[in-house]
């Protein structure tokens, strides 16, 4: 009878922890795996050439305008001309802004839309391949007793081999 019981006192410890053991957990930054692939480097190497003349612009205009403020502070009320060309170049500025802005998110969102189904895929590579029960973003990680796997740098592998 001590036996039984024994027996059965290590299956019942078994069986509650195999759950726990079951449930591995990992680690997946996704926004450093896209961002650290070959795609996304070309991508954004892509969107600063095709906004760097807007982006000397207004580089030139804001320290354009900076030198006009500073000199209307120290040297008294503006004339009617050095008002309307600080205006003009205020709203020039403005819309080099706004028109930089919306070319970057349009390229975000054009990048995300193109790596979205190779990122998924991966990340199925990788919880079939450690057999990963929950997957957690690294800031999302309040404790853990040990270091969690960080699959990371293998995501962003298999998005290179991807494309």
């Amino acid at each position: 009878m001590r036996k039984w019981t024994v027996a059965l006192m290590v299956g019942l410890v078994g069986a509650i922890s195999a759950p726990a053991q079951a449930a591995d957990v990992a680690l997946l930054n996704w926004q450093k795996a896209l961002l650290d692939t070959q795609v996304a480097q070309r991508s954004m190497n892509q969107f600063r050439n095709s906004t760097h003349a807007k982006q000397q612009e207004a580089e030139s205009l804001g320290q354009s305008l900076q030198a006009m403020q500073q000199r209307f502070q120290e040297g008294g009320q503006p004339t009617q001309a050095e008002q309307q060309e600080f205006q003009t170049k205020r709203q020039r500025f403005e819309q080099l802004r706004r028109d930089i802005l919306e070319a970057r998110q349009q390229a975000e969102q054009a990048f995300l839309e193109d790596a979205k189904p190779k990122l998924d895929q991966a990340v199925q590579q990788v919880i079939e391949r450690h057999d990963v029960q929950v997957l957690v973003a690294p800031q999302g990680v309040v404790h853990a007793e040990g270091d969690l796997p960080n699959l990371t740098g293998e995501v962003t592998s298999i998005l290179n081999s991807l494309n």
